[in-house]
């Protein structure tokens, strides 16, 4: 009888790890698997821009100004995507900007949120003046229209990509911030980190080490939302003028140097703003399908 029930135990099906869990719930969501592939696609265009671009971004050609779409009348193979007011191939322009713009949403995110991290792990952990402090300066940060407050801290550093990444940090911070903090406070008075402080662990490693692994989740899907969000607000500085500056081929900055050819070649207005939409697109597809991947409160 003994060795029967060890033959059942042993046949019981075992269940699926963490991991397995995960990705059956992330695959499930069919959004978030598109989301997933764009942006994959994305980052392999932009890890191979000049393997793959058939011309050098700043490369004009006196004889092609304007010159439409291959598809088009007037069209060539040589300029698939056609050619700008310069004669700038638009096609290797949109792929040199893929990395552009996916490395300014990248560094954003990167500096926010090893910024918010810092203030909301303070926050949640030295309470009273110290946490009121940082989150009414959060508030009062999130009390601006956003892409405003961009614009005011580029006017005041100077217009270029590292002022307007700079700024666009600035901007998305309070998000990372507030989320750290209640992460915090919602962990700190679990049994663990109490018997982690019984036994001598100091407020570092309670922070770090202990208390920060637990915050991830809600971190990981921000950060995901936070990339389109950083490719948004950096388009629209370099749209503006303060963000990347002329010829740099960021996506913003086609879209402001092809202002008063939008009757005349609707492709060079058409293809920039088209690749903000799906790159935006698909990482907030990306971010929906994390969030419902990691709630353990949203899984069906």
């Amino acid at each position: 009888m003994a060795s029967s029930s060890v033959i059942q135990g042993a046949g019981a099906p075992v269940p699926p790890g963490p991991l397995r869990e995960f990705w059956r719930a992330f695959v499930a969501n069919k959004g978030a698997v598109f989301g997933l592939l764009v942006v994959g696609a994305l980052l392999l265009v932009a890890l191979f821009a000049p393997l793959i671009a058939p011309h050098a971004p700043d490369q004009t050609n006196s004889a092609a100004f304007l010159k439409p779409p291959a598809w088009q009348s007037g069209g060539s193979a040589t300029y698939l995507l056609g050619t700008d007011a310069i004669g700038r191939d638009i096609l290797s322009r949109l792929i040199h900007g893929t990395r552009l713009s996916l490395s300014i949403g990248v560094a954003v995110v990167v500096l926010a949120l090893a910024a918010g991290i810092a203030l909301g792990l303070i926050a949640g952990f030295f309470r009273g003046v110290v946490e009121v402090a940082i989150m009414r300066l959060m508030d009062i940060v999130l009390t601006l229209p956003s892409l405003l407050l961009a614009i005011v801290i580029v006017a005041i550093l100077g217009p270029g990509l590292v002022n307007a990444m700079l700024a666009v940090a600035i901007v998305v911070l309070p998000h990372y911030v507030r989320i750290t903090r209640a992460a915090v406070i919602s962990e700190v008075s679990k049994d663990y980190v109490t018997a982690a402080r019984i036994s001598g662990a100091g407020t570092l490693r309670l922070m770090f080490s202990e208390v920060l692994p637990n915050c991830a989740a809600p971190l990981i899907v921000q950060a995901s939302l936070g990339v389109s969000t950083a490719i948004l607000d950096a388009a629209a500085l370099g749209f503006l003028g303060l963000g990347a500056q002329p010829p740099s081929p960021e996506w913003g900055t086609m879209l402001a140097d092809a202002r008063e050819f939008v009757m005349r070649a609707w492709w060079v207005v058409t293809l920039p703003g088209l690749m903000i939409v799906v790159a935006v697109l698909a990482f907030n597809l990306l971010g929906d399908g994390l969030r419902d991947a990691l709630d353990p409160k949203l899984k069906r």
